[in-house]
């Protein structure tokens, strides 16, 4: 009986696709759509993925860089001493590039992609952030894509586009390796950008963009090892929100203006909190007050936890840096503390950072 009916619904199906095949009115068109969405490519061409269209909206906007420097034995002569890149974020002319590619330079010259040339002139740097402003007088300037929402995660297509070497405006492909790599922040404060694209030399100050050719970071380095062993694949980018906020700063004062409040502080984490018997894992526990500092002035001691400034939640440490960075000189910020488990609020007279 069983092989009976096995036999039957085989005939049976045989039979239905026969006649699918020789009566395509009988087709469903939700089935012909679905067949022809899973059917393989013909040629290659039709399985090319292509980064073209990030590479014509930031390219233009990506120019080279040659410092030049007075030769010692004759004044007269310039001799070009530095090769980086750098990006045009406005249209006023402003240039943002790596404070090490200017750093020596009497004179900046800079290379556009359509053939032009201009003498450039500092705005200002800041050697902290390896990063520099310049302006160029020229008119209808290409401006690389910015999105101030931009959150880039580990994992995200990105291009590095500059001048390696001299050859030539050259665009590599990787991926964000890593975020949150401040050990090669000069002080520790600022946290970069890991990727794999190749950054070499001549590409400092140029752009690392996305998919949608949108800027998300300055290069500046390349990973090298103290030893003989060759390195690859480890190259670092300024974050472009970092980028943007000194720029601003720089455009405004001609320096970076930072906040300071004289202290020094670490996370609160579970186990902290349990020891301080709190139930607090937010914030940031003062270690140190610096004797005569602002926050000492305030009456900040040790062992406080500061929860909020100016009412921005504390997340941790590197958030209060950031927090108590942009905050002016001069002005009275507002400390929301917890002393021996009870609540507080100090004013706080905050000074300038001169490190």
């Amino acid at each position: 009986m069983l092989r009976y009916l096995t036999r039957s619904i085989a005939i049976g199906l045989v039979t239905a696709l026969l006649l699918i095949a020789v009566v395509p009115s009988l087709r469903d068109p939700l089935l012909d759509k679905f067949a022809s969405q899973i059917t393989p490519p013909n040629s290659f061409t039709e399985m090319r993925v292509s980064f073209k269209n990030a590479v014509r909206k930031a390219a233009p906007a990506v120019v080279n860089i040659y410092s030049r420097q007075y030769s010692p034995q004759d004044r007269s002569q310039l001799k070009t001493q530095g090769l980086g890149s750098g990006v045009i974020v406005d249209e006023r002319g402003y240039i943002i590039t790596n404070y090490h590619v200017i750093a020596q330079a009497d004179q900046i010259i800079v290379a556009l992609q359509d053939g032009r040339i201009a003498n450039a002139q500092v705005v200002g740097s800041d050697q902290r952030t390896d990063i520099a402003i310049l302006q160029i007088a020229m008119t209808d300037l290409p401006v690389i894509p910015q999105n101030p929402n931009n959150d880039s995660q580990v994992g995200d297509v990105v291009l590095a586009i500059g001048n390696p070497y001299n050859l030539g405006q050259t665009t590599t492909f990787g991926i964000i390796s890593a975020t949150g790599r401040s050990s090669i922040s000069a002080d520790g404060r600022y946290s970069f950008l890991q990727t794999d694209a190749a950054i070499n030399e001549g590409n400092s100050g140029g752009a690392l963009v996305n998919t949608q050719g949108e800027l998300v970071g300055i290069n500046t380095a390349s990973f090298q090892q103290a030893t003989d062993m060759d390195t690859y694949g480890i190259s670092f980018a300024i974050p472009y929100e970092l980028a943007n906020v000194v720029m601003k700063k720089i455009i405004a004062d001609g320096r970076v203006i930072r906040g300071y409040i004289g202290i020094d502080a670490q996370d609160i984490n579970a186990v902290t909190a349990r020891l301080l018997g709190v139930n607090y894992t937010h914030g940031i526990m003062v270690l140190a007050v610096n004797t005569g500092g602002p926050a000492d002035q305030a009456g900040l001691q040790e062992q406080d936890i500061i929860l909020a400034i100016d009412g921005k939640k504390v997340e941790g440490r590197e958030s209060v840096m950031e927090i108590v960075t942009d905050l002016r000189p001069g002005t009275t910020a507002k400390f929301d503390i917890l002393r021996d488990g009870e609540s507080m609020t100090l004013e706080v007279m905050v000074g300038e950072d001169t490190q």
